[in-house]
């Protein structure tokens, strides 16, 4: 099937494919258990009768097995990338209601996934289910719809990027974490401010939003390696326990959670265990506990005793970003120092513009 290298303008009623996939939006009590569970989708529209007094032509599809956000697997990020890719031509933008605890994941796997995106995919869910009185799911479905089919004056599409919507904010996909699993404003962004903010109007962040750096057609790559793990270090981890992750049979990534602006412990022996981890082909990401800020491992001793071992900075970006591009770029079978650079480079806009630009690697604009 063909796409369009760039969207044509919007002179037509806008059209908006939604993806149901599962999660708390589309799902009622089981009155025996008090459970949530799954409902079929035509139970999410009949809820949401507004829809229809939004002028835009709305069409829906849902996974066959609607899924718990928890079960959600690099093969359901293709499912939901080839829904997008399969009617990119015939739609003007995209909403994907998903459940809330991996929904960062998926959105950032999607921003990867969806090269040359220059249309809107918009995440959204819910916290409580859409048929309880006092839900959050009909403001943030109807806002996200809104959101897809939203055109400039000259009809080309207002937020043309993978991003979360949640209560009052629109985030880019790949900067957003869930913190909290009681409010309704669930989402946030910690390095990175809002594309929109929702109130009596949408007000765009225009100079925040991400376009196309590329005019070819949106070319979907899915390949994801699984042979990544996270450590997350804390005063007094056993060295035995430090050896026997990074010793893991087919391991190919690491990502280290450390502490401030990218610090670990000094000990010889660690510092060692990593040196000889990288040697083996291992790549080490360094990533934050912290929420705010990010790694800056020059700043301090310990920090540059890990980038002198081979442990690569993971910069601004979310652990849930560190580990799902490390994935993607390992599944595309670059060689180590490849998938080290690309590490440090904004792809989709993970990282700030001060990382290194995709042309400084590879003369193609395309990762394939």
């Amino acid at each position: 099937m063909h796409n369009s290298s760039m969207p044509t303008m919007i002179n037509h009623e806008p059209k908006v494919l939604i993806l149901y996939t599962g999660g708390t939006i589309g799902m009622v009590e089981n009155p025996t258990t008090g459970a949530h569970e799954p409902l079929d989708f035509q139970h999410l529209a009949s809820h949401v009768p507004e829809m229809n007094q939004l002028h835009v032509l709305v069409d829906t599809m849902q996974f066959e097995q609607p899924l718990d956000s928890s079960n959600i697997k690099p093969e359901h990020w293709q499912k939901m990338a080839e829904v997008v890719v399969e009617n990119y031509d015939y739609y003007d933008g995209f909403v994907i209601l998903h459940g809330t605890d991996t929904m960062a994941y998926s959105a950032t796997a999607l921003s990867f996934i969806l090269q040359n995106l220059a249309k809107p995919v918009i995440f959204t869910g819910s916290q409580l289910p859409i048929g309880v009185l006092r839900t959050d799911g009909k403001e943030n479905l109807i806002t996200a719809i809104e959101i897809a089919a939203a055109h400039d004056r000259i009809g080309m599409p207002m937020v043309p990027e993978v991003c979360i919507f949640f209560q009052s904010y629109l985030f880019r996909g790949n900067r957003s974490k869930k913190f909290s699993a009681e409010q309704f404003n669930a989402f946030s962004s910690p390095n990175y401010p809002p594309i929109a903010e929702v109130g009596v109007h949408i007000n765009y962040a225009h100079h925040y939003i991400r376009h196309a750096i590329s005019t070819e057609k949106l070319t979907p790559c899915y390949n994801f390696d699984q042979n990544v793990v996270v450590l997350r270090l804390f005063p007094g981890i056993s060295p035995s326990i430090v050896r026997s992750v990074l010793n893991i049979h087919g391991l190919r990534g690491l990502v280290l959670e450390s502490f401030g602006t990218g610090n670990a412990m000094t000990d010889d022996w660690f510092i060692e265990e990593l040196r000889s981890a990288v040697d083996r082909g291992l790549v080490i990401v360094n990533t934050s506990q912290c929420i705010g800020g990010g790694v800056e491992m020059s700043r301090y001793d310990t920090g540059n005793r890990l980038k002198n071992a081979g442990v690569i900075g993971g910069g601004e970006m979310t652990t849930e970003a560190v580990i799902v591009k490390l994935m993607f770029l390992l599944g595309q079978d670059y060689s180590h120092e490849k998938v080290c650079k690309l590490m440090n480079t904004n792809l989709a806009g993970e990282l700030n513009e001060k990382s290194l630009q995709w042309k400084e690697i590879n003369d193609s604009t395309t990762l394939l």
